[in-house]
């Protein structure tokens, strides 16, 4: 046969027309030439379905259904359930078997997802009653911390936890994205009116897990690995995150690392920092990122003479407000906005929100002095800052963002722009006047003597004891602090001073005469760690020994506990 003569008319053909019972439902197929002498119809036909009910009982055994049809002269019978019925060799054994797994499968889901955490795990209820009460009973004066409310704390342990949401809103490598899009919109919305800023001039990146995560996301941003930056040094009240190298040359941050640093100090007399020197070293070393704020600087920063400095050694102006944040919020210090080109923070300290980290960055029209981190846009120079560092944070440093911390920072956000939060930062403020004023009148030394704003550096050395010392003290009488180098000593190995803000002691409703009594307490700790010193000598093991049942101490603690006590714990059943 020559198959290049077989024509393609291959086809199916169905009867509209009513015939007869053998004829009804039946189509033909044309068969080509190419395979026959002549072309022709063969009938395909469906015969007439029949039912092969079995005369069992329904319960006992399901019945089906055979429908016979003929292909090509070829009869054929299928068997098949009918709709919502098992195939005929299922039973109720069966069925039951099958429902009471599927019964027994939910109801393990409800066990698990819905115990109590004092169900689930005792033994970590446990351990967070007794973390509830050392809260409650104790005085916190880390100026690193700070309590949330009720509403932050229901958001941080939402159902927004379940969510992966990799990427930008309206941008997400997961789909079901569509209230988390909403939220993290809204939180972008919030921080910018928070802070009070055109969303025209300004963007925001929320999704830092942390602002040491934020700064280096700026970092890796807009820099190249070895590039240089500039930062307050550590002992002088700056912070790790900003490149600090101990005095021994090692690395201590990644941002010292992968980027070469340069720190600048405060002046030893004053505690102040040197601007003049400051100004010295930026234009001889030229960093690409000049970096104001700290992490233990009581006093204000001189944002116009950064500004200035910044131009002159061509570097992008970078603050981290980490400290500060609720104090601008609340206009209640120099704002960072008004001359830097990004602003980093955490959200948890003054801001009262939840942990995690904050990046804003200039967007629009940038001014023709400021000639990096440019680029040209119809003959205008524009900054370039949202798509390097918004890549920079996601995929360069970090994951799927914590959409209940967002949720929970959005909240954060819109209680930072009420009066209400005005009246707490300002009473915050207060509080550190009155800490300042108390221990100044006992002849405390304080670092630059005293504070523009919400912490304190108190100089411990003048007693002859260690920050280390008196900062295990202070724990185990219910005093958080935290020690701290003070420039000039030799903090790498014994520190001399100790920071202490007051943001948490406000949250509890603490007031001016409050932290009068607080000052005592401070007080007659440092009098107590002089005595175990004296008594045990400096070494810790042996001082640690000393701590063990002292009267003193346990004297102090029992009138800490007391004082605290009077005080409610914001988003806890606590008293």
């Amino acid at each position: 046969m020559e198959f290049s003569s077989v024509r393609s008319d291959l086809s199916l053909g169905f009867n509209s027309h009513e015939a007869s019972a053998a004829s009804t439902n039946s189509f033909h197929i044309r068969v080509g030439s190419g395979f026959r002498s002549s072309p022709g119809v063969v009938p395909m036909q469906f015969l007439q379905s029949s039912s092969c009910r079995s005369s069992v009982d329904y319960e006992e055994e399901v019945s089906s259904e055979e429908e016979e049809f003929s292909i090509l002269g070829h009869s054929v019978c299928l068997k098949r359930q009918r709709d919502g019925q098992l195939l005929p060799s299922s039973n109720v054994a069966k069925r039951a078997a099958v429902n009471n797994g599927v019964e027994s499968r939910q109801a393990a889901v409800h066990a698990w997802g819905n115990q109590s955490l004092s169900v689930a795990d005792p033994e970590i209820n446990d351990i967070l009653e007794k973390e509830k009460q050392r809260q409650f009973k104790g005085i916190e004066l880390v100026a690193s911390e700070n309590f949330i409310c009720k509403a932050v704390m229901e958001a941080l342990g939402s159902h927004l936890t379940n969510k992966y949401s990799e990427g930008m809103p309206g941008s997400r490598n997961y789909t079901g994205n569509e209230y988390i899009d909403q939220i993290e919109l809204l939180c972008f919305k919030r921080a910018l009116a928070a802070f009070n800023l055109d969303p025209k001039k300004w963007g925001v990146n929320v999704q830092p897990y942390s602002c040491t995560s934020a700064n280096f996301a700026v970092y890796t941003g807009l820099l190249l690995p070895g590039d240089r930056i500039m930062g307050l040094d550590t002992p002088s009240g700056g912070h790790l995150s900003h490149g600090y190298y101990t005095p021994s040359g090692r690395n201590i941050s990644s941002a010292s690392i992968f980027f070469e640093s340069l720190s600048y100090k405060v002046n030893p007399q004053t505690g102040y920092i040197d601007y003049e020197r400051l100004e010295e070293k930026a234009l001889d070393y030229r960093p690409k990122i000049l970096i104001c704020g700290g992490s233990s600087y009581p006093r204000e920063w001189d944002y116009v003479k950064f500004r200035t400095i910044a131009d002159k050694c061509g570097a992008v102006l970078m603050c981290d407000m980490a400290h500060i944040s609720g104090l601008v919020a609340a206009k209640e210090c120099a704002s960072p906005f008004d001359h830097c080109d990004i602003v980093t923070s955490t959200t948890h300290k003054s801001l009262r929100g939840p942990r995690g980290g904050i990046i804003f960055y200039r967007k629009g029209v940038k001014s023709m002095k400021q000639v990096s981190q440019t680029c040209l846009v119809n003959g205008t120079i524009h900054y370039d800052f949202e798509e390097k560092i918004n890549f920079a944070v996601f995929p360069s440093t970090q994951g799927g963002p914590h959409n209940n911390h967002i949720a929970a920072l959005a909240i954060a956000l819109k209680q930072a722009s009420t009066l209400e939060f005005k009246a707490y930062i300002q009473q915050v403020k207060k509080n550190a006047q009155a800490l300042a004023s108390a221990l100044l009148r006992r002849k405390c030394r304080l670092v630059t003597g005293g504070t523009d704003n919400h912490l304190l550096l108190w100089d411990v050395m003048p007693f002859k004891i260690t920050g280390w010392n008196y900062e295990k003290v202070c724990e185990m009488c219910r005093i958080t602090v935290n020690k701290t180098a003070i420039y000039g000593d030799n903090g790498a190995i014994s520190p001399g001073g100790v920071r202490i803000g007051t943001p948490a002691m406000t949250s509890r409703g603490c007031l001016e005469s409050d932290f009068e009594m607080i000052a005592l307490f401070l007080l007659r700790a440092a009098q107590i760690t002089l005595a175990v010193q004296r008594e045990h000598g400096n070494h810790q093991k042996d001082f640690f020994k000393g701590l063990q049942h002292n009267k003193d101490i346990l004297e102090l603690r029992n009138r800490v506990e007391a004082f605290a006590s009077q005080f409610t714990l914001p988003g806890l059943n606590c008293c």
